[in-house]
C-alpha cells in the first residue's frame, strides 16, 4: 500500500500575511497576499509519483478551500483536504496558550495505517502523539531564498518503501538530503 503524505498548508507549503513581504505576492485569499514557498511545483511533481497526498491545515475550511487550488495542478486527485474543524483544541500549559493539534488517528478510520502515513508539518506541538509520522520543516516566512522544498524533495522519496515509516529517525533528515547545509538539531 502506498503511503499516504499529509502535507500542512500554513508555513509549510505557503506564507499567508495582510502586510506582504514587499514583493508581489503568488496570489491573493481574502485579505492574504499568499506566497507560495520556492519550489513547491517542482516539489509537488517530484513526490507525486511515490505518494498518495492529502492536505491537513489547522486553518478554517473555507481559508483551505480557497487556498489548495493555487497550490497543486489540476487533476492532482488528493486523498483528502482536512482543516480546523478535523483538529482538536488543546492547551498546552508550557506555551500559555491553546493548539490545534492533528490527531493521525482519524485516518485510521478512511484505512490508512499510521505506520504508512507521513506528515510534513512546521509546528511539532501540533503533532505530540504522533512524532513518529512527522517531518518537521522550518517555517516558511516569505523568504524567496528558501530551499526546504528543494531538499525535502530529495528526503521524502527515500521513505516511500519502508514498511513502517514511524521507526524512521527523521529528526536529522536535512544532514543527508541538504548539501550545503550543518546538521541543524531541534
Amino acid at each position: 500500500m502506498t503511503i499516504l503524505l499529509v502535507l500542512d498548508l500554513d508555513e509549510t507549503l505557503l506564507f499567508a500575511d495582510e502586510i506582504g513581504t514587499g514583493r508581489p505576492a503568488d496570489f491573493e485569499v481574502a485579505e492574504y497576499l499568499v506566497y507560495k514557498r520556492p519550489g513547491l511545483d517542482a516539489f509537488i511533481e517530484t513526490i507525486r509519483p511515490h505518494f498518495q497526498l492529502a492536505v491537513w491545515t489547522s486553518s478554517t475550511r473555507l481559508y483551505a478551500e480557497a487556498v489548495v487550488p493555487h497550490l497543486f495542478p489540476p487533476g492532482l486527485d488528493l486523498r483528502f483536504v482536512w482543516a480546523r474543524d478535523r483538529c482538536t483544541q488543546r492547551f498546552d500549559p508550557d506555551r500559555h496558550e491553546y493548539v490545534w493539534t492533528k490527531n493521525l488517528s482519524k485516518l485510521k478510520r478512511l484505512g490508512h495505517a499510521l505506520e504508512r502515513v507521513l506528515i510534513v508539518d512546521d509546528s511539532p506541538e501540533k503533532l505530540e502523539k504522533h512524532y513518529g509520522n512527522l517531518v518537521r520543516v522550518h517555517p516558511f516566512e516569505g523568504n524567496p531564498e528558501d530551499r526546504e522544498l528543494e531538499a525535502l524533495g530529495r528526503y521524502l522519496p527515500t521513505l516511500s518503501q519502508i514498511a513502517n515509516v514511524r521507526r524512521v529517525e527523521k529528526r536529522f533528515w536535512r544532514a543527508a538530503h541538504a548539501p550545503g547545509r550543518p546538521n541543524q538539531k531541534w
